[in-house]
């Protein structure tokens, strides 16, 4: 899935492909015109980018597209409602899905993203390790740690409150190179704390992770 601004998702549909699955490129204009329509998918990758250049906030222009537009918000309700069906959102597409979180069953412990602590956009590679969580798109995959790209302006994760934090499914963070998860700059390229870059929902059909697994 992708909108405007949008940029990897050829490197998505080929990640989605090496996983077994088939791959459409769909474009929000395509929703909204009501050529394609999620009801006709079990599934779908928010890809990483730059949606409207992140004038209003990284992935909350690509969000506002969706919940001010009655027919698209209905829409993914009705998708993410539904108990056979996943999402996955990388980047850009995972502050979309934080920005979704009215919409998306479970996801009331997760974080919204703000810009990193260096002030900049990062763009380098970052080691993290994979945490044993529900998340389908990690299944027997704890305890993995593995070199991923990251390029993002805004992707530390804010929680609201302590409690929120705590109850947090993290599924993804980064750690040092003894394996330590770390808030320390460049090992964590934002400032998440407890390197939190993945979280996930108690069915595991939800998940949002900050760097670039595809």
């Amino acid at each position: 899935l992708r909108g405007q601004g949008i940029n990897s998702q050829v490197e998505m549909a080929a990640a989605v492909h090496r996983a077994g699955f088939g791959a459409l490129d769909v474009r929000m204009t395509g929703l909204i015109a009501g050529r394609v329509h999620l009801e006709d998918f079990r599934g779908f990758v928010a890809c990483g980018g730059f949606s409207y250049g992140d004038v209003l906030g990284a992935g909350e222009g690509w969000a506002k597209s969706i919940l001010f537009n009655a027919q698209l918000r209905e829409q993914f309700t009705g998708f993410f409602e539904r108990p056979d069906t996943f999402t996955l959102g990388v980047c850009n597409g995972c502050q979309m899905l934080s920005a979704l979180k009215p919409l998306i069953p479970g996801t009331g412990h997760w974080p919204r993203f703000v810009r990193n602590r260096s002030e900049q956009f990062e763009g380098r590679v970052g080691l993290v390790e994979v945490l044993r969580t529900p998340s389908v798109f990690f299944a027997g995959m704890a305890g993995s740690r593995a070199p991923i790209a990251n390029a993002h302006g805004e992707g530390r994760g804010v929680f609201d409150s302590a409690e929120q934090k705590a109850a947090a499914l993290v599924a993804m963070r980064y750690v040092d190179s003894h394996g330590r998860a770390t808030e320390t700059y460049p090992y964590n390229p934002n400032g998440s704390p407890d390197g939190i870059t993945g979280v996930t929902t108690a069915d595991g059909r939800f998940t949002v992770v900050m760097p670039h697994p595809e």
